[in-house]
């Protein structure tokens, strides 16, 4: 890494560096957590240190400054995108004010493009660093509350298809550390089945390191995955995962969650917009408890769009002009084409003025615009622009928040049913 100006320095840390300076900058910056969590955090610093995803902000030699790239996947509309969480962003307090934060972030987006990362995500302590280098806003992560006695009964289904290949509700069997992968790959199944948009899984080393905490209790089945612990002195329930595949399952995993209802007042939940359990219970008694929200960043626009799943019945053709001012390559006219589930970027050359007004955009095969003809216009948006819509905002908000302008009705018509999505994370990082 490069010198990021003559007093600060920015470079991946090396075994040889001083964890405990690392901790310290977090300490200063999020305040001390518990032994045991600080003990999860060494091994987490670790694992990045070893692997080279972590990187440290040195002022006149000092530790002043740190960020950590978490790998991972992302799953949009069933299908997974390599991504690069950005976790641990730090600096410390002496030496904030300096440009540090923003040096460290600009180095850390470099060094994911150069690992291959085609999006990536964070959580914002606050947002105009991030925005600024072309993070946006693209979904929430809730936490729900429910009386257990909610849980106890609920409510019957109106039909019973048979459903061949799941477990019965007590198939539910002890999962830990050594089922790490089982787990991965399960949540991967969920995601896939549910066609999702933003949430995560984790590498295996972080799964079986999360596995590991005697405080969990994580229950594995077929095609379901259950994981909580005890809170607030016994009286609560914290359900980090309750996801399942059939509707067997998930009867079996929030059954499972109510039998506590002798004990505990309240489940919180970590659970997405359209989880099951909205319509299991038989009131109105759940509640959002807790959102915090997320950003992303599209960091390779083509490999992002290539790897990104659309809905197999949506056929477009709409040209884009995209202006990434941190990420050049990104810049430029491009087609956007998508057609059986899948989506390509290809480039259409130089940029133009936008010409005489027309039909920027296809909504189906009967169009005769031609996207490559610079007297079309395009659909322009920067960074930010880009991510929001990956994300599935709508393009009427792009518009109202000065995101996206240019094209056509008929392009944000097409743009909104290809990038419809709900978007959600049940991790934080």
């Amino acid at each position: 890494m490069a010198d990021a100006s003559a007093d600060v320095q920015i470079r991946t840390l090396r075994p040889g560096d001083d964890p405990d300076a690392q901790l310290d900058l977090s300490e200063r910056a999020f305040g001390p957590g518990s032994e045991g969590d600080r003990d999860r955090r060494v091994r987490s610093l670790s694992r990045h240190i070893a692997a080279g995803r972590y990187l440290g902000a040195f002022a006149d030699g000092h530790p002043a400054g740190g960020a950590a790239i978490q790998d991972m996947r992302q799953w949009w509309l069933g299908r997974p995108v390599p991504m690069a969480g950005v976790s641990s962003v730090t600096v410390a307090p002496e030496y904030r004010g300096r440009g540090i934060g923003r040096m460290l972030m600009t180095v850390l987006l470099d060094e994911i493009a150069a690992r291959g990362y085609p999006l990536s995500a964070l959580f914002p302590a606050t947002m105009p660093l991030y925005r600024s280098l072309g993070w946006e806003l693209a979904g929430a992560r809730d936490t729900v509350v429910i009386p257990a006695r909610s849980l106890l009964r609920l409510v019957p289904p109106d039909a019973r298809p048979p459903e061949a290949g799941t477990v019965p509700a007590t198939g539910l069997r002890r999962a830990g550390p050594g089922d790490a992968d089982a787990v991965v790959a399960l949540l991967g199944r969920v995601h896939e089945a549910a066609r999702d948009c933003g949430p995560i899984t984790w590498d295996t080393d972080s799964a079986a390191d999360w596995l590991a905490d005697p405080g969990l209790y994580a229950y594995l089945a077929e095609d379901g995955f259950l994981a909580y612990r005890w809170q607030r002195g016994n009286r609560d329930l914290y359900a980090e995962r309750a996801e399942a595949i059939s509707a067997r399952t998930a009867r079996a995993l929030w059954t499972q969650l109510g039998s506590h209802a002798s004990i505990a007042e309240k489940v919180y939940a970590r659970t997405g917009p359209a989880s099951a359990f909205w319509w299991l219970t038989r009131e109105r008694d759940a509640d959002i408890a807790h959102r915090s929200r997320w950003m992303l960043r599209v960091v390779d626009a083509p490999a992002a769009i290539a790897a990104r799943g659309f809905p197999a019945a949506t056929s477009l053709t709409v040209p884009l002009r995209i202006t990434d001012e941190t990420r050049p390559a990104n810049s430029g006219r491009w087609r956007l084409t998508v057609a059986g589930g899948a989506g390509t970027l290809d480039p259409l050359g130089p940029d133009a003025p936008a010409g005489p007004a027309g039909t920027a955009g296809t909504a189906g095969p009967a169009s005769t615009a031609d996207p490559a003809n610079p007297a079309v216009p395009a659909v322009t948006l920067g960074a930010r622009g880009l991510a929001a819509l990956y994300a599935g905002t709508p393009l009427v908000t792009l518009r109202q928040a000065g995101l996206a302008a240019g094209g056509t009705a008929a392009d944000d018509a097409a743009l909104d049913a290809a990038f419809a999505a709900t978007s959600y994370m049940l991790d934080a990082f």
